[in-house]
């Protein structure tokens, strides 16, 4: 997996790879992580990721985020109180 791009952001470490025909949209935050893939023909060009991290892509994240940290302490609490 080839590292294309890093994008800088004060919240998210952004990353975008290329692996087998596709790219790999990496954005983490603390431990968690979502990726997107999407295939190389479906991309223009490289500008199209910017124009979509400026947008309100991320704060859709952001939502996604919160959810997941919630699902995951709600489920390690559940497992530890058994």
């Amino acid at each position: 997996m080839r590292l294309v791009k890093r994008f800088s952001h004060e919240r998210y470490l952004i990353e975008l790879h290329q692996y087998n025909q596709k790219y790999i949209l990496k954005i983490s935050l603390d431990r968690f992580e979502q990726i997107f893939k999407i295939d190389e023909g479906e991309v223009q060009n490289m500008e199209i990721f910017d124009q979509i991290l400026e947008s309100d892509f991320l704060s859709g994240c952001l939502t996604r985020f919160v959810s997941m940290r919630e699902d995951f302490l709600t489920e390690l609490n559940n497992s530890t109180n058994e």
